[in-house]
Protein backbone atom coordinates (compact mmCIF):
# COMPACT_ATOMS: atom_id res chain seq x y z
CA UNK A 1 0.00 0.00 0.00
CA UNK A 2 2.94 2.25 0.82
CA UNK A 3 4.82 1.37 -1.91
CA UNK A 4 1.77 2.18 -4.24
CA UNK A 5 1.02 5.53 -3.12
CA UNK A 6 4.52 6.70 -3.24
CA UNK A 7 4.68 5.37 -6.66
CA UNK A 8 1.76 7.10 -7.65
CA UNK A 9 3.65 10.46 -6.00
CA UNK A 10 6.66 9.84 -8.05
CA UNK A 11 4.66 9.21 -11.31
CA UNK A 12 2.32 12.34 -10.68
CA UNK A 13 5.27 14.35 -9.59
CA UNK A 14 5.97 17.61 -11.68
CA UNK A 15 9.27 17.72 -13.51
CA UNK A 16 12.25 20.17 -12.84
CA UNK A 17 9.78 22.63 -15.78
CA UNK A 18 6.45 22.15 -14.23
CA UNK A 19 4.83 19.39 -16.98
CA UNK A 20 2.90 16.68 -15.27
CA UNK A 21 5.38 13.20 -15.61
CA UNK A 22 2.24 11.07 -16.68
CA UNK A 23 2.69 11.43 -20.78
CA UNK A 24 5.77 9.52 -21.59
CA UNK A 25 3.80 6.51 -20.14
CA UNK A 26 0.88 6.88 -22.09
CA UNK A 27 2.40 7.16 -25.41
CA UNK A 28 4.30 4.01 -24.71
CA UNK A 29 1.31 2.29 -24.12
CA UNK A 30 -0.02 3.72 -26.79
CA UNK A 31 2.48 2.58 -28.94
CA UNK A 32 2.39 -0.63 -27.69
CA UNK A 33 -1.15 -1.33 -28.15
CA UNK A 34 -0.11 -0.06 -32.38
CA UNK A 35 2.48 -2.76 -32.42
CA UNK A 36 0.32 -4.97 -34.02
CA UNK A 37 -1.17 -2.48 -37.32
CA UNK A 38 1.55 -3.67 -39.37
CA UNK A 39 0.57 -7.23 -39.47
CA UNK A 40 -3.32 -6.76 -39.25
CA UNK A 41 -3.97 -3.68 -40.86
CA UNK A 42 -4.27 -5.24 -44.46
CA UNK A 43 -6.53 -7.47 -42.72
CA UNK A 44 -8.29 -4.89 -41.61
CA UNK A 45 -8.65 -2.96 -44.26
CA UNK A 46 -9.36 -5.50 -46.44
CA UNK A 47 -12.31 -6.28 -44.19
CA UNK A 48 -13.36 -2.58 -44.85
CA UNK A 49 -13.28 -2.68 -47.93
CA UNK A 50 -14.66 -5.92 -49.16
CA UNK A 51 -17.08 -6.41 -46.03
CA UNK A 52 -18.19 -3.08 -44.72
CA UNK A 53 -17.90 -0.91 -47.53
CA UNK A 54 -20.49 -2.89 -49.49
CA UNK A 55 -22.61 -2.91 -46.97
CA UNK A 56 -22.71 0.50 -46.31
CA UNK A 57 -23.57 1.20 -50.40
CA UNK A 58 -26.23 -0.96 -50.23
CA UNK A 59 -27.71 0.96 -47.50
CA UNK A 60 -27.10 3.77 -48.67
CA UNK A 61 -28.49 2.66 -52.31
CA UNK A 62 -31.37 1.48 -50.79
CA UNK A 63 -32.74 4.98 -49.93
CA UNK A 64 -32.17 6.27 -53.41
CA UNK A 65 -33.96 7.20 -56.55
CA UNK A 66 -32.04 6.24 -59.96
CA UNK A 67 -33.65 6.60 -63.42
CA UNK A 68 -33.95 3.27 -65.73
CA UNK A 69 -30.36 4.42 -67.13
CA UNK A 70 -29.12 4.37 -63.53
CA UNK A 71 -28.63 7.67 -63.23
CA UNK A 72 -28.86 8.93 -59.43
CA UNK A 73 -31.77 11.47 -59.30
CA UNK A 74 -31.95 11.96 -55.77
CA UNK A 75 -32.93 10.81 -52.16
CA UNK A 76 -36.38 8.16 -52.04
CA UNK A 77 -36.67 8.08 -48.45
CA UNK A 78 -37.90 4.94 -47.38
CA UNK A 79 -40.20 5.10 -51.00
CA UNK A 80 -38.11 1.48 -51.91
CA UNK A 81 -38.72 -0.20 -48.97
CA UNK A 82 -42.79 0.93 -49.30
CA UNK A 83 -42.90 -0.53 -52.85
CA UNK A 84 -41.34 -3.42 -52.44
CA UNK A 85 -43.45 -4.08 -49.51
CA UNK A 86 -46.10 -3.59 -52.02
CA UNK A 87 -44.92 -6.07 -54.29
CA UNK A 88 -47.99 -8.74 -55.02
CA UNK A 89 -45.14 -11.57 -54.99
CA UNK A 90 -43.06 -10.83 -52.32
CA UNK A 91 -45.07 -12.60 -49.92
CA UNK A 92 -44.83 -16.24 -52.30
CA UNK A 93 -40.85 -15.16 -52.71
CA UNK A 94 -40.08 -15.12 -49.05
CA UNK A 95 -42.06 -18.56 -47.92
CA UNK A 96 -40.52 -20.60 -51.41
CA UNK A 97 -36.98 -19.03 -49.72
CA UNK A 98 -37.53 -21.07 -46.83
CA UNK A 99 -38.87 -23.64 -48.16
CA UNK A 100 -35.51 -23.77 -50.46
CA UNK A 101 -33.39 -23.55 -47.69
CA UNK A 102 -34.86 -26.03 -45.70
CA UNK A 103 -35.34 -28.79 -48.12
CA UNK A 104 -31.53 -28.40 -49.74
CA UNK A 105 -30.08 -28.47 -46.53
CA UNK A 106 -32.16 -30.74 -44.57
CA UNK A 107 -31.22 -33.09 -47.51
CA UNK A 108 -28.03 -32.15 -47.79
CA UNK A 109 -26.70 -33.12 -44.12
CA UNK A 110 -29.08 -36.04 -44.23
CA UNK A 111 -27.62 -37.58 -47.20
CA UNK A 112 -23.75 -35.89 -46.44
CA UNK A 113 -24.42 -38.13 -42.85
CA UNK A 114 -24.51 -41.66 -44.51
CA UNK A 115 -22.22 -41.04 -47.09
CA UNK A 116 -19.68 -39.63 -44.76
CA UNK A 117 -20.31 -42.70 -42.68
CA UNK A 118 -19.63 -45.08 -45.73
CA UNK A 119 -16.47 -43.52 -46.51
CA UNK A 120 -15.62 -43.80 -42.83
CA UNK A 121 -15.51 -47.56 -43.66
CA UNK A 122 -12.62 -49.56 -45.56
CA UNK A 123 -14.00 -50.58 -48.93
CA UNK A 124 -12.47 -51.75 -52.17
CA UNK A 125 -12.06 -48.95 -54.39
CA UNK A 126 -12.89 -46.49 -51.61
CA UNK A 127 -10.46 -44.11 -52.71
CA UNK A 128 -11.69 -43.86 -55.80
CA UNK A 129 -15.18 -43.10 -54.99
CA UNK A 130 -13.23 -40.05 -52.91
CA UNK A 131 -12.11 -38.66 -56.05
CA UNK A 132 -15.18 -39.33 -58.06
CA UNK A 133 -17.38 -37.14 -55.17
CA UNK A 134 -15.32 -33.98 -55.88
CA UNK A 135 -16.52 -33.57 -59.44
CA UNK A 136 -19.38 -32.39 -58.47
CA UNK A 137 -17.69 -29.34 -55.99
CA UNK A 138 -14.87 -28.68 -58.42
CA UNK A 139 -17.29 -28.14 -60.88
CA UNK A 140 -18.49 -24.71 -61.88
CA UNK A 141 -22.02 -24.31 -60.37
CA UNK A 142 -23.19 -21.87 -63.62
CA UNK A 143 -21.56 -25.16 -65.62
CA UNK A 144 -23.61 -27.90 -63.31
CA UNK A 145 -26.87 -25.64 -63.60
CA UNK A 146 -26.65 -25.91 -67.16
CA UNK A 147 -25.86 -29.30 -68.01
CA UNK A 148 -28.63 -30.39 -65.68
CA UNK A 149 -30.70 -27.62 -68.01
CA UNK A 150 -30.23 -29.68 -71.17
CA UNK A 151 -30.91 -32.90 -70.11
CA UNK A 152 -34.06 -31.82 -68.82
CA UNK A 153 -34.79 -30.19 -72.05
CA UNK A 154 -38.29 -31.01 -73.37
CA UNK A 155 -37.18 -31.88 -77.24
CA UNK A 156 -34.27 -34.13 -76.78
CA UNK A 157 -33.07 -34.10 -73.07
CA UNK A 158 -31.63 -37.09 -72.09
CA UNK A 159 -33.66 -37.62 -69.30
CA UNK A 160 -36.58 -37.24 -71.35
CA UNK A 161 -35.41 -39.65 -74.17
CA UNK A 162 -34.92 -42.50 -71.43
CA UNK A 163 -38.19 -41.81 -69.69
CA UNK A 164 -39.50 -42.27 -73.41
CA UNK A 165 -37.71 -45.33 -73.66
CA UNK A 166 -38.75 -46.79 -70.61
CA UNK A 167 -42.68 -45.77 -71.69
CA UNK A 168 -43.13 -43.28 -69.31
CA UNK A 169 -43.80 -40.10 -71.42
CA UNK A 170 -45.61 -40.79 -74.68
CA UNK A 171 -44.04 -37.82 -76.89
CA UNK A 172 -41.69 -34.96 -76.86
CA UNK A 173 -42.15 -31.07 -75.84
CA UNK A 174 -45.36 -31.12 -74.20
CA UNK A 175 -46.80 -30.25 -70.57
CA UNK A 176 -45.58 -33.46 -69.48
CA UNK A 177 -42.50 -33.41 -70.18
CA UNK A 178 -41.64 -29.69 -70.12
CA UNK A 179 -40.99 -29.62 -66.10
CA UNK A 180 -38.84 -26.60 -66.23
CA UNK A 181 -41.96 -24.61 -68.12
CA UNK A 182 -43.86 -25.63 -64.83
CA UNK A 183 -42.82 -23.28 -61.63
CA UNK A 184 -43.51 -26.16 -59.45
CA UNK A 185 -41.91 -28.77 -61.03
CA UNK A 186 -38.83 -26.25 -61.60
CA UNK A 187 -38.46 -25.21 -58.16
CA UNK A 188 -38.08 -29.07 -57.19
CA UNK A 189 -35.62 -29.72 -60.07
CA UNK A 190 -33.20 -26.80 -58.63
CA UNK A 191 -33.41 -28.16 -55.55
CA UNK A 192 -32.01 -31.77 -56.73
CA UNK A 193 -29.41 -30.17 -58.70
CA UNK A 194 -28.33 -27.54 -55.08
CA UNK A 195 -28.41 -31.11 -53.21
CA UNK A 196 -25.99 -32.50 -55.95
CA UNK A 197 -23.56 -29.61 -55.44
CA UNK A 198 -23.97 -29.33 -51.79
CA UNK A 199 -23.35 -33.17 -50.89
CA UNK A 200 -19.56 -32.99 -51.57
CA UNK A 201 -18.41 -30.24 -49.25
CA UNK A 202 -20.54 -31.34 -46.46
CA UNK A 203 -19.47 -34.92 -46.84
CA UNK A 204 -15.98 -33.71 -46.73
CA UNK A 205 -16.67 -31.48 -43.71
CA UNK A 206 -18.76 -34.28 -42.16
CA UNK A 207 -16.03 -36.87 -42.99
CA UNK A 208 -13.09 -35.30 -41.16
CA UNK A 209 -15.51 -35.22 -38.11
CA UNK A 210 -15.81 -38.72 -37.80
CA UNK A 211 -12.53 -39.39 -38.61
CA UNK A 212 -11.29 -37.56 -35.31
CA UNK A 213 -13.54 -39.31 -33.01
CA UNK A 214 -11.27 -41.70 -31.18
CA UNK A 215 -11.57 -45.18 -31.62
CA UNK A 216 -11.15 -45.88 -28.08
CA UNK A 217 -14.51 -44.52 -26.98
CA UNK A 218 -16.10 -47.48 -29.41
CA UNK A 219 -14.34 -49.87 -28.09
CA UNK A 220 -15.33 -49.35 -24.50
CA UNK A 221 -18.98 -48.84 -25.96
CA UNK A 222 -18.84 -52.24 -27.42
CA UNK A 223 -17.29 -54.21 -24.37
CA UNK A 224 -20.18 -51.85 -22.61
CA UNK A 225 -22.65 -54.01 -25.01
CA UNK A 226 -23.74 -51.14 -26.71
CA UNK A 227 -25.39 -51.89 -30.12
CA UNK A 228 -24.49 -50.41 -33.21
CA UNK A 229 -27.73 -47.76 -33.66
CA UNK A 230 -26.98 -46.98 -29.49
CA UNK A 231 -22.98 -46.03 -30.37
CA UNK A 232 -24.06 -43.88 -33.20
CA UNK A 233 -26.81 -41.88 -31.63
CA UNK A 234 -24.82 -41.68 -28.27
CA UNK A 235 -21.35 -41.29 -29.33
CA UNK A 236 -20.97 -40.61 -32.63
CA UNK A 237 -23.56 -37.93 -33.45
CA UNK A 238 -22.41 -36.10 -30.17
CA UNK A 239 -18.96 -36.15 -31.14
CA UNK A 240 -19.75 -35.45 -34.66
CA UNK A 241 -21.54 -31.61 -33.58
CA UNK A 242 -18.84 -29.52 -33.77
CA UNK A 243 -18.37 -30.50 -37.80
CA UNK A 244 -22.25 -30.70 -38.24
CA UNK A 245 -22.69 -27.42 -36.82
CA UNK A 246 -20.25 -25.76 -39.02
CA UNK A 247 -21.39 -27.97 -42.26
CA UNK A 248 -24.81 -27.03 -41.73
CA UNK A 249 -24.34 -23.24 -41.27
CA UNK A 250 -22.40 -22.71 -44.54
CA UNK A 251 -24.31 -24.90 -45.98
CA UNK A 252 -27.91 -22.06 -45.04
CA UNK A 253 -25.60 -19.32 -45.75
CA UNK A 254 -24.36 -20.23 -49.72
CA UNK A 255 -28.26 -21.95 -50.51
CA UNK A 256 -29.79 -18.67 -49.00
CA UNK A 257 -27.15 -16.58 -51.41
CA UNK A 258 -27.24 -19.14 -53.90
CA UNK A 259 -28.56 -17.70 -57.52
CA UNK A 260 -27.09 -19.69 -60.49
CA UNK A 261 -28.61 -22.60 -60.26
CA UNK A 262 -32.18 -21.06 -60.01
CA UNK A 263 -31.55 -18.52 -62.53
CA UNK A 264 -30.15 -20.95 -65.72
CA UNK A 265 -32.73 -23.97 -65.10
CA UNK A 266 -36.23 -21.48 -65.17
CA UNK A 267 -34.72 -17.56 -64.22
CA UNK A 268 -37.55 -17.54 -61.40
CA UNK A 269 -39.87 -17.93 -63.98
CA UNK A 270 -42.65 -17.71 -64.78
CA UNK A 271 -42.70 -14.70 -64.05
CA UNK A 272 -41.32 -14.86 -59.94
CA UNK A 273 -42.93 -18.04 -59.57
CA UNK A 274 -40.21 -20.02 -58.97
CA UNK A 275 -37.83 -17.04 -57.55
CA UNK A 276 -35.74 -17.00 -53.97
CA UNK A 277 -35.35 -13.81 -52.83
CA UNK A 278 -31.78 -13.66 -54.38
CA UNK A 279 -33.60 -14.01 -57.76
CA UNK A 280 -36.17 -11.95 -56.93
CA UNK A 281 -33.81 -8.90 -56.57
CA UNK A 282 -31.90 -9.73 -59.56
CA UNK A 283 -35.13 -8.87 -61.12
CA UNK A 284 -36.53 -6.02 -59.16
CA UNK A 285 -33.14 -4.26 -60.44
CA UNK A 286 -34.98 -4.37 -64.18
CA UNK A 287 -36.97 -1.88 -63.35
CA UNK A 288 -35.91 -0.51 -60.03
CA UNK A 289 -32.17 -0.25 -58.98
CA UNK A 290 -33.22 1.12 -55.44
CA UNK A 291 -36.37 -1.14 -55.08
CA UNK A 292 -33.37 -4.00 -55.64
CA UNK A 293 -31.14 -2.19 -53.15
CA UNK A 294 -34.25 -2.52 -50.83
CA UNK A 295 -34.75 -6.20 -51.27
CA UNK A 296 -30.94 -6.67 -50.58
CA UNK A 297 -31.00 -5.01 -47.36
CA UNK A 298 -34.21 -7.14 -46.18
CA UNK A 299 -31.66 -10.61 -47.31
CA UNK A 300 -29.28 -9.02 -45.47
CA UNK A 301 -31.14 -8.99 -42.72
CA UNK A 302 -32.67 -12.32 -43.54
CA UNK A 303 -29.84 -13.86 -42.97
CA UNK A 304 -28.57 -12.05 -39.57
CA UNK A 305 -31.92 -13.63 -38.17
CA UNK A 306 -31.37 -17.01 -39.55
CA UNK A 307 -28.01 -17.48 -38.59
CA UNK A 308 -28.56 -15.89 -34.97
CA UNK A 309 -31.80 -18.67 -35.07
CA UNK A 310 -29.41 -21.26 -35.95
CA UNK A 311 -27.24 -20.40 -33.59
CA UNK A 312 -29.53 -20.38 -30.82
CA UNK A 313 -31.29 -23.16 -31.87
CA UNK A 314 -27.33 -25.66 -32.09
CA UNK A 315 -26.60 -24.64 -28.49
CA UNK A 316 -23.35 -22.95 -30.32
CA UNK A 317 -21.87 -22.00 -26.92
CA UNK A 318 -22.50 -25.66 -25.25
CA UNK A 319 -20.95 -26.62 -28.43
CA UNK A 320 -18.02 -24.88 -28.10
CA UNK A 321 -17.70 -26.52 -24.29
Amino acid sequence: MTQTTQAGVRGSAPDPGGAPRRQPRRTGALVRALAPLPWIGPAIGLILFVVIWPVIAMFQTSREHYSSLGVLIGSAGWNNFTRLFAEADLGGVVVRTVIWVVAVVGMTVLISLGVAQLFNKEFPGRRFARWALIAPWAASVVMTSIIFKWMLDPNNGVVYVLLKQLGVVKNFNTNDTNWLGDPTTAFWCAVFVAVFVSIPFTTYALLAGLQAVPSDVYEAAKLDGANPLRTYWSITLPLLRPALLVAALINVMNVFNSFPIIWELSGGGPGSQSATTTIFMYQLKQSSIGEAAAMSVVNFGFIIVIVLLFLRASKWNSAED
